[in-house]
């Protein structure tokens, strides 16, 4: 199969841009200009304003000697690269692979792609017409090279569509401009006579090289299709990416259902295959009026499971807005990772290890739909203090390297970092009487013995701490500690740090 490459050329790219956010200027020339050498120079202009005689680079003071009338506006540096980055992120439920053709133009990779819309004609008319239709002067050629699709799409006046191989007589009659040259080399092909790429074509390469240099050849090379020319695309391809064009927008719940489901079959077969998993995955919908809503899920676990990962897109269905109809599914997994073909057999409803992967699909579902920042998981660390005794586990598949300490009780809720409150008792070794927290009083009913707690032994200078379980006058429960050894001079300190359930 050929490779087949679009040009869009967007004739007025900014000034197109203007006119659409200032209506008033629809019908009167106008030029945009910006400071050079201490002169505003020409950086665009209009339709109207070309027609007239203005052309870029001029200077604004000569432009308005031919138009009196004629609006300057300052131009805004890099709008034409922000404009041609948005739009090339609209063409994308055309084709993944974009790239910016600086100053004015875009370069579609479109192999295997036209089918998808009836064939090439109807495929480049769908691309042009939508693009004019939001207000912008475009026109778009195709060919089996950027260069050549390039060239016809900016000085051929006939067809646009050039049929595959047949880039060399599409260019014979075109100018040497086509061949993207420098401008030094097209004052020298005009000043020899060159004036069309066939009258030079037929020359011997090292002709050519030695009179306009190794640059002039690669640029022919390209357009002829004798030497490749990558694409720096907008958004690189993810390794793994399942696309579904609609060739009816989709409006409702269903249908968005039933697209997810056919990406994540696609893609898993190809995961499955290489013994790979999702552990995040990003579906985009790209909708009629140019917005594109996304969405993303991840894992505990690496899984190629359709059921699965489905139930977690299944969440987030109800908050895809088709509106108008969306008319293209993308679904990404920018992390994978490798897969145990035997755990992925657990997931199945028949599976005897139902119990591990039941608690990973609890995790996952949970994880996205309140939050994975929201879920954690802690495995017990030797350490003395309590806050230091647990640690976070990154996922499911940590282990404990000790056991939970089981021999005294600790409470529900710890919290992060003891809280100081004011108590009152008999004599410093008994737990108090009363103590206040956040304001409120509590009246100690019940407690019991202290169960004293060291530091590490390379913690220096820091007290020891006596902990006490006590019970208030209402049934609640609290892990409260005193702080250090105390004496006449020093009042002990008293301290919070957990609740009972």
């Amino acid at each position: 199969m050929n490779r087949r490459f679009i040009s869009l050329w967007f004739r007025h790219l900014t000034t197109d841009w203007f006119t659409l956010r200032r209506e008033e200027l629809k019908d009167v020339p106008f030029i945009l200009t910006t400071p050079v050498r201490g002169r505003n120079t020409i950086t665009a202009a209009n339709l109207l304003a070309e027609q007239q005689g203005i052309t870029v680079g001029m200077a604004a003071a000569d432009a308005r000697a031919i138009i009196p009338d004629l609006e300057v506006i300052d131009d805004i540096p890099g709008q034409d690269y922000k404009l041609l980055k948005a739009l090339g992120e609209w063409c994308i439920r055309y084709t993944p692979m974009i790239a910016i053709d600086m100053p004015n133009g875009l370069l579609l990779d479109i192999t295997g792609c036209a089918h998808l819309w009836g064939g090439e004609r109807e495929y480049l008319k769908d691309i042009v017409t939508r693009l004019r239709s939001k207000g912008y002067d475009v026109r778009g050629a195709m060919a089996d090279t950027v260069g050549t699709a390039w060239g016809v799409a900016r000085f051929a006046k006939a067809k646009p569509i050039i049929e595959p191989d047949g880039q060399l007589n599409a260019l014979l009659s075109l100018p040497p401009a086509a061949l993207r040259l420098d401008p030094i080399i097209q004052d020298r092909l005009q000043k020899l006579g060159f004036y069309q790429i066939k009258s030079f074509i037929g020359l011997g390469r090292s002709v050519l090289r030695r009179r306009f240099g190794q640059e002039f050849l690669t640029r022919l090379d390209q357009a002829l299709g004798n030497e490749d020319e990558p694409l720096e695309l907008i958004q690189p391809i993810e390794p793994y990416t399942e696309r579904l064009p609609c060739l009816e927008p989709i409006r409702t719940a269903t249908g968005i259902q039933i697209a997810i489901q056919k990406l994540l079959e696609r893609l898993c077969k190809r995961l499955e295959g290489e013994s790979k998993g999702v552990r995040t995955a990003v579906l985009k919908c790209y909708r009629v009026d140019g917005e594109v809503i996304q969405k993303s899920i991840g894992t505990n676990q690496p899984s190629y499971y359709v059921d699965h990962l489905f139930k977690l897109f299944e969440l987030q269905i109800t908050s895809i807005e088709p509106r108008l109809g969306i008319e293209l599914f993308t679904l990404e997994a920018p992390k994978v990772e490798d897969a145990d073909p035997e755990q992925e057999i657990l997931w199945g409803a028949d599976s005897c290890g139902l119990e591990d992967t039941s608690l990973a699909e609890l995790l996952d579902r949970l994880a996205n739909k309140i939050g994975a920042g929201n879920i954690h998981r802690y495995l017990p660390q030797e350490r003395y203090w309590p806050e230091h005794s647990v640690k976070l586990a990154m996922s499911l598949k940590d282990r404990a390297t000790t056991t939970w300490r089981m021999d005294r009780p600790r409470p529900s809720l710890l919290l992060n970092h003891p809280e100081r409150i004011e108590a009152a008792f008999l004599t410093p070794d008994n737990p108090p009487m009363w103590f206040i927290y956040k304001g409120e009083r509590h009246n100690v009913k019940k407690a019991n013995d202290a169960e004293r707690i060291e530091p590490e032994w390379w913690l220096k200078d820091v007290p020891h701490r006596d902990y006490y379980i006590v019970e208030d006058e209402k049934g609640r429960r609290y892990w409260l500690f005193r702080s250090g050894h105390h004496d006449a001079e020093n009042k002990p300190e008293w301290y919070i740090h957990g609740f009972f359930a």
